[in-house]
């Protein structure tokens, strides 16, 4: 299965990016965000806020591990690495993308993280999280695309031109 999985902090844009990608590769498009809400009928904040932090990820990675697909281009939720079934479920079927933006620009582009359904510890800051995802997207990640200062079509056409060379040689 040739997939392009993207993963990166919330606010860099996989969702956006993954959306273009997906129309100028003629991929399907998957937002594992939006089939864990369709699929548990909680959204992502309540789950977090009912579950704890621990049992969100891990509805998030049963979740995600059964996302069988083909041909789509799928935006993670930013916790998806927490998921080592995911994750290794997505390395099976597709080329991991991280999509890496520097941690100011992820900072001003989000707004209220609880509303937004941020997988966070209690009392943790958002640099503190951003710090400790980094070394995760990197482990995962087939392909780094630094996003900063670029546009959403400029990092779609760098994600298609470096993900097409690895998908088809």
């Amino acid at each position: 299965m040739k997939n392009i999985i993207l993963i990166g902090m919330p606010g860099c844009g996989k969702s956006t990016v993954g959306v273009v990608l997906a129309k100028t590769m003629g991929y399907r498009f998957t937002d594992s965000d939006l089939v864990i809400q369709e699929t548990d009928g909680r959204l992502l904040c309540e789950i977090i806020e009912q579950e704890g932090t621990e049992g969100f990820n891990e509805i998030e990675d049963r979740i995600n591990s059964g996302i069988n697909v083909e041909s789509t281009v799928i935006a993670t939720g930013g916790s998806v690495v927490y998921g080592k079934n995911a994750m290794e479920h997505f390395k099976k079927t597709g080329v991991i993308v991280y999509i890496r933006l520097p941690y100011e620009e992820v900072k001003n582009r989000l707004g209220n993280l609880t509303e937004r359904g941020v997988s966070m510890k209690k009392g943790q800051t958002l640099e503190q999280l951003y710090k400790e995802r980094v070394p995760l997207y990197e482990k995962y990640a087939d392909i780094i695309i630094d996003a900063g200062g670029k546009s959403i079509s400029e990092t779609a056409l760098c994600i298609k031109d470096r993900a097409e060379t690895l998908l088809y040689g």
